[in-house]
């Protein structure tokens, strides 16, 4: 692997620390006016989105951001792969994972983030797209019942499991998710306007406010101490 960077995993909101995780993103690069490329799978390359988000990242500094659009059946996936790997910086938004995992796999565009992260390209996402750049996650083939549950691969691009903005629904699908891991597996819940940073060796870190941490401990999901910000 070739210079590793650490991963951000932002659950997403607005304000001032929003702001600050982008700042701490833009001084991992170490550039001026580096180029983001943005992956909308997960939204099906939303321009609302994309908007949005553009307007949010460059809160954080001054950056120039690329779409790497994927999703459209007319989609130029040879354009997209080239912005991925100009990008000094991958970003991966929100929407829904399983959607976003489903259209980078009909694409073949599953492995060449993992091959991108090992060349030492710097990671970061919002709410869905933190989700897809972990291990797995967790569906319902019928929503209405339990015993249907199963996780599907994501990215892994950092091998941890985590939910985002899911404070008051107590974490609920990342408890049902963790129920299906092996024992003392673990998992991270991050809220709203919060980030986890994942270096590569694998420690982690708050960032804008305490993430909260569960763990599987025989048929039981237990609640550890907050990781919170050093």
């Amino acid at each position: 692997m070739t210079n590793p960077r650490p991963v951000f995993l932002l659950a997403g909101g607005r304000g001032s620390r929003n702001k600050a995780v982008f700042k701490a993103v833009f001084k991992e690069l170490s550039k001026q006016n580096p180029l983001i490329a943005y992956v909308g799978a997960a939204n099906d390359d939303d321009q609302r989105f994309f908007r949005f988000m553009g307007d949010e990242i460059i809160k954080g500094g001054t950056c120039t951001l690329s779409q790497a659009l994927i999703a459209s059946p007319e989609a130029d996936l040879d354009k997209a792969m080239d912005v991925l790997r100009r990008a000094d910086a991958v970003f991966m938004s929100g929407g829904d994972v399983e959607a976003g995992m489903k259209t980078l796999i009909s694409k073949g565009m599953f492995s060449i983030f993992q091959d991108l992260y090992e060349e030492g390209k710097l990671f970061f996402g919002v709410s869905a797209g933190s989700i897809i750049l972990c291990r797995e996650w967790v569906r319902w083939e019928d929503p209405d019942n339990d015993s249907t549950a199963e996780l599907f691969p994501c990215l892994g691009i950092v091998h941890l499991i985590c939910d985002t903005h899911a404070e008051e629904d107590d974490w609920e699908e990342l408890k049902a998710a963790l129920q299906l891991k092996e024992d003392d597996a673990g998992g991270f819940g991050i809220p709203s306007g919060v980030c986890l940073k994942v270096y590569p060796d694998g420690r982690t870190e708050a960032l804008g406010g305490g993430v909260k941490r569960y763990a599987k401990r025989g048929n039981k999901i237990i609640s550890l101490d907050d990781l919170l910000p050093g």
